[in-house]
């Protein structure tokens, strides 16, 4: 890999990873916010979720906003929103005003995967996107693994607030370095001549927004559904993880906040190198199969197949064996939602479309991941115990696989309007 990428990859590494360590500062804080403001079980689901609703709702405008104006402008954007709305969040006063700055903080943080994506898409030759994806995606543990332990060391020395502002202030400065940094690769100084001509002759064609498709059209074809649901399945267990590990580890298990940040972080930290080596297989079991076969599927589905070992949660006691079940869970997890993004781009040959394709890709994702710090908040409070939960997340994983393998098997080549102007135009000509 040429030095210039790398710049990219560490740029998409570490912002995704600033996004997941804004989510999990909540998670860690769950027990002395829930203290302090009187919350249910069930209302700190909401809690939980409420980031989740404008995200699903802003993710697929986003995707076309980052068509429209580009990377750059759309990722400062969205870094700098959610940012100002962790701030908020450290500033509220009761269950209302801290839903409110999460709603701030979800429409902020619907950016990230669409203009991730495109990024890659713009950065990375085919055959290295399933491990550029797999990278950018991993900031997602590393996020959690970095921030469960910060947050718990700064929670229990300085007060949950004291982590909210903390983590405001890495968002901030990351946006500065962005723009500071970041260029697209016709443009960039720091990568060779010879890598500027391989990464533009081997990326896969030029997003020309003229020949972009409309979303009705991208929604008629049925890879596209395949990967929405996939992507569902899989999301649903990245946030019960994400959600609610902390508090099954305080309440089950019998942590302190502080330990519970130490314990949080194993499973994230080996899902980090894990997810890594996922990715560079998936593009080396590939190196010799075409990029638009979407071979890439059988991967997705094996390590669905793998992260629903979380089904004989309910049997384990020990909480050495739980970390180790959730750490090869979650490792599997994460390889399955970087490879299904790559997937998608494998099976979109117009790069016009990478940004509504995605966001509708991350939307399926994030619908059912909004479901579920809520059903196991409900879960719990019903049954007393999170066993049930765990079974939940298992079958829809299952589910997951399922669907991989037989509703993504067609590229996804809808007409462009230049495709159905011409179109129309012949059968003019014809008549």
């Amino acid at each position: 890999m040429k030095a210039g990428r790398i710049v990219i990859y560490l740029l998409l590494f570490s912002g995704c990873s600033i996004n997941y360590i804004d989510r999990v500062v909540l998670s860690v804080a769950a027990t002395p916010i829930a203290h302090e403001f009187g919350l249910s079980t069930i209302q700190l689901g909401y809690l939980f979720s409420a980031f989740l609703w404008t995200y699903l709702v802003f993710v697929l405008p986003w995707g076309m906003l980052v068509d429209r104006i580009g990377t750059k402008r759309a990722t400062a954007s969205g870094m700098a929103l959610w940012s100002f709305a962790t701030v908020l969040t450290g500033f509220s006063g009761g269950f209302s005003t801290a839903i409110l700055s999460r709603l701030l903080m979800g429409f902020g943080e619907a950016s990230t995967y669409p203009a991730g994506a495109r990024t890659i898409r713009e950065w990375m030759p085919a055959r290295e996107r399933g491990f550029a994806t797999t990278v950018f995606n991993c900031g997602g543990y590393a996020g959690p693994a970095i921030g469960s332990v910060l947050m718990g060391a700064l929670i229990s020395a300085i007060g949950w607030r004291g982590g909210f502002y903390v983590s405001a202030i890495i968002g901030f400065t990351w946006v500065v370095v962005w723009l500071l940094v970041y260029r697209s690769p016709e443009k960039a100084p720091y990568i060779s001549n010879t890598e500027r001509a391989m990464i533009l002759s081997q990326r896969g064609g030029s997003a020309d927004p003229s020949t972009a498709a409309s979303l009705p059209a991208l929604l008629r074809c049925t890879s596209l559904w395949g990967l929405f649901i996939v992507q569902g399945c899989a999301v649903y267990t990245v946030y019960l993880f994400l959600s609610w590990l902390p508090s099954y580890l305080q309440a089950v298990h019998g942590l302190t906040v502080l330990k519970t940040g130490f314990y949080t972080a194993v499973p994230y930290a080996v899902a980090v190198p894990g997810t890594i080596c996922m990715g560079w297989l998936s593009d080396r079991l590939l190196r010799n199969a075409p990029i638009d076969s979407g071979r890439r599927r059988n991967m997705v589905a094996v390590l669905l197949l793998c992260s629903a070992c979380i089904l004989v949660t309910p049997l384990v006691t020990n909480t050495a064996l739980v970390l180790a079940l959730f750490s090869f869970s979650l490792t599997s997890i994460g390889s399955t939602v970087g490879l299904n993004i790559a997937l998608l781009s494998d099976l979109l040959p117009n790069p016009a479309n990478t940004g509504r394709a995605h966001g509708f890709l991350v939307t399926g994702g994030n619908l059912f991941g909004v479901i579920a710090p809520i059903a196991t908040g409900y879960v719990v409070s019903i049954t007393g115990s999170y066993n049930a939960a765990f079974v939940i997340a298992g079958l829809l994983l299952v589910l997951g696989a399922t669907i991989c393998l037989t509703m993504t098997r067609k590229p996804i080549a809808p007409a462009s309007p230049a495709d159905a102007a011409l179109l129309k135009s012949t059968s003019g000509a014809k008549a």
